[in-house]
């Protein structure tokens, strides 16, 4: 099995307990609106990145970041982009993991699996500090969000 972090909307902040759950995979998706290069970087040490440009990357730095990427884990096929309003998915994606909403989502659609991470940085509103993984075996994958909390560590939330 291989284990792929998904984080997004760190806006310049990544959290201890954000690496402490990504220690351990195999790969890490950002779903944009990093902030900072400071945190792909980081990120970078504990597993392959791939990363898009969220609406507010604007910064130099950020003009070497797609819009959308995809990549293939084993067999399945993940398209990455921030923001799902326009949105084509290509032929053979079996996953989309997006961001922009700050609400952590795990949804499956025609026989796509979308996935929102929910937002890793600054608190908005009353949305909670989540992030996510994929589980992938072969083809098959699951996925699920979580929200951070200090004091008692991950809760699923979907």
């Amino acid at each position: 099995m291989v284990r792929v972090g998904l984080i997004s909307d760190t806006h310049g902040l990544l959290r201890p307990e954000a690496l402490a759950f990504l220690q351990g995979c195999a790969r890490i998706v950002h779903g944009g609106d990093i902030g900072d290069p400071a945190i792909l970087e980081t990120l970078a040490h504990i597993a392959p990145v791939t990363a898009v440009r969220g609406n507010n990357d604007q910064d130099d730095w950020a003009s070497a970041l797609r819009e959308v990427e995809s990549l293939r884990v084993e067999g399945v096929v993940i398209q990455v982009v921030h923001d799902l309003s326009g949105l084509r998915v290509e032929p053979g994606v079996r996953v989309v993991v997006s961001g922009h909403s700050h609400k952590p989502l795990v949804e499956e659609r025609d026989g796509v699996l979308f996935v929102n991470p929910g937002s890793a940085g600054p608190r908005r509103f009353k949305l909670p500090i989540a992030l996510g993984e994929l589980d992938i075996r072969g083809d098959e994958v699951s996925a699920r969000t979580v929200r951070l909390d200090a004091e008692a560590g991950w809760q699923t939330c979907s």
